[in-house]
């Protein structure tokens, strides 16, 4: 060991204490160093990493105390045998016999991998026009107040308390503040026995589709809507019936007669963006109680607002527990935090709690704790604030660039949000704009994918601008309005 070469990885953004421990550490484990032999000095493995010597004194010494090596007096450091005690020995791999190996596609009972998704690219930072919808913007996030909550999650008093089996429980301080503080915005009144803290938006979908729908149920989708809810009660059901949109939001009429269940996203509709009048609203709640079917609320993007007074959520002019309201932080804080939450009555929830159980117990709680402490040191209204003044200049900017290269194409988003759906000239295929659009770093969406039809039209497609800068808008929009005249 003490001869062989050891380098760092290029491109890492860990320490390089880190970075030399986790060298080791992958070595020891992967059995490439021996136990009981003696790995490098420390002046000579800092020579060899082109390092300071006291960094590699520090990362052996961590190791040390982990239980990875053994410091012996005026000899040197030591794999500590112990280490790889209870470990299985690695045997090369047994070739396998796919002849008597068994045949999955007969095995599955359903293949959600056929389904139509939204697509979007891993890289998208990489492009100078991201007009890629619900991702952030990393100028935007909000780093020195998560940091304050991250690190006070990880005090050793908090630590005490997540860190325990909670078995089916949610995070107390998490739930006081959605009680107290997310919903009351929305005109939402619920006691704290009515919320369910969800994995992110889509897993309080999941959850609501297990229990209520079944093989004989028919959901209403928006169409256009949101391709994950209807991907979701897809797997429930095959009984999906798609339901008009037009400038006042969902139509009510007499296609809901045949739905058991139907899903809206009435504060900011997916994709279209426009906002479902108060009229339609109510008139929605009567059509539930009279025709007996649920409303399964998705009050996403309802804190970006910034055109007029906000529209109170559907589930605050229920007066008969037809609505069941799915909520999210992600919209606003990260996409990668995956937390959400549902309000229903209590009898749902206590069913809901105990289907959560079995898939996951409850959502990770340091995480939980983290969101609660954001939103009670008012980090969470003060990042709303900043991304309502960020968002509002963006959708100016990109308003005015569409009237002016690509005029008719889009109307203005009544309530906020943050994207723009537009429709293309009648010869458009979305697809193959988005294909020339790549290759001038323009990042665009497609719309066919939001229609629930076969032969869906494809001249629409969704701009976002939460995650490009103001300006960039509007070359980015002149380029690919200049794309858009060649192609047709």
């Amino acid at each position: 060991m003490r001869d062989q070469l050891l380098h760092l990885p290029p491109d890492s953004s860990a320490s390089l204490q880190a970075q030399i421990r986790e060298l080791l550490v992958a070595a020891i484990l992967d059995g490439h160093i021996p136990s009981g032999n003696a790995l490098p000095s420390c002046r000579k493995l800092a020579l060899q990493l082109g390092v300071a010597r006291n960094t590699v004194v520090l990362a052996y010494q961590q190791l040390v105390d982990e239980g990875y090596l053994i410091s012996r007096e005026r000899s040197g450091y030591y794999v500590n045998k112990d280490i790889l005690v209870g470990r299985v020995a690695q045997t090369p791999r047994a070739q396998m016999h796919t002849a008597t190996a068994p045949d999955w596609a007969t095995r599955l009972t359903m293949r959600p991998s056929s389904q139509r998704n939204i697509v979007k690219p891993h890289d998208w930072q990489r492009y100078t026009y991201p007009f890629i919808y619900g991702q952030l913007d990393p100028a935007l996030f909000p780093i020195a107040d998560w940091r304050e909550c991250a690190r006070e999650a990880l005090s050793v008093v908090a630590i005490r308390d997540w860190a325990r089996d909670r078995v089916d429980s949610d995070d107390s301080l998490l739930i006081e503040q959605i009680h107290t503080r997310l919903l009351p915005r929305r005109g939402v009144w619920a006691s704290p026995d009515e919320i369910l803290i969800t994995v992110g938006a889509q897993h309080a979908l999941y959850l609501l589709a297990t229990l209520l729908v079944a093989s004989g149920s028919t959901v209403g989708i928006e169409d256009p809507g949101y391709p994950d809810a209807r991907n979701i009660f897809a797997v429930k059901t095959s009984r999906m019936v798609g339901l008009p949109v037009d400038e006042a939001g969902l139509i009510v009429d007499k296609n809901l007669d045949q739905c058991d269940y139907i899903y809206v996203t009435p504060s900011h509709q997916s994709p279209t963006t426009v906002t479902q009048s108060l009229q339609r609203r109510q008139s929605l709640l009567r059509h539930a109680v009279d025709r007996d079917f649920v409303v399964i609320e998705d009050d996403y993007e309802c804190e970006t607002n910034f055109v007029g007074d906000p529209t109170p959520a559907l589930k605050s002019l229920d007066e008969n527990n037809r609505v069941i309201y799915v909520g999210s932080v992600s919209k606003t804080l990260a996409p990668g935090l995956r937390l959400g939450y549902m309000v229903a009555p209590t009898e749902l929830i206590r069913e809901a709690r105990a289907l959560r159980r079995l898939m996951l117990r409850h959502p990770p709680a340091n995480n939980q704790r983290a969101v609660a402490l954001f939103l009670a040191r008012g980090h969470h209204d003060s990042l709303v604030r900043r991304l309502s003044h960020a968002y509002r200049d963006r959708w100016q900017v990109m308003g005015g660039a569409l009237a002016r290269y690509l005029p008719d194409s889009a109307r203005v988003p009544t309530f906020g949000g943050t994207s723009y759906w537009v429709r293309g000239p009648a010869g458009l295929n979305a697809d193959h704009l988005q294909q020339q659009a790549l290759a001038q770093g323009i990042l665009i969406e497609p719309g066919q994918v939001h229609f629930m039809s076969d032969n869906p039209p494809v001249n629409y497609f969704r701009l976002g601008y939460s995650s490009i800068p103001a300006d960039r808008i509007e070359p980015g929009i002149r380029k690919l309005s200049d794309l858009i005249h060649q192609l047709i």
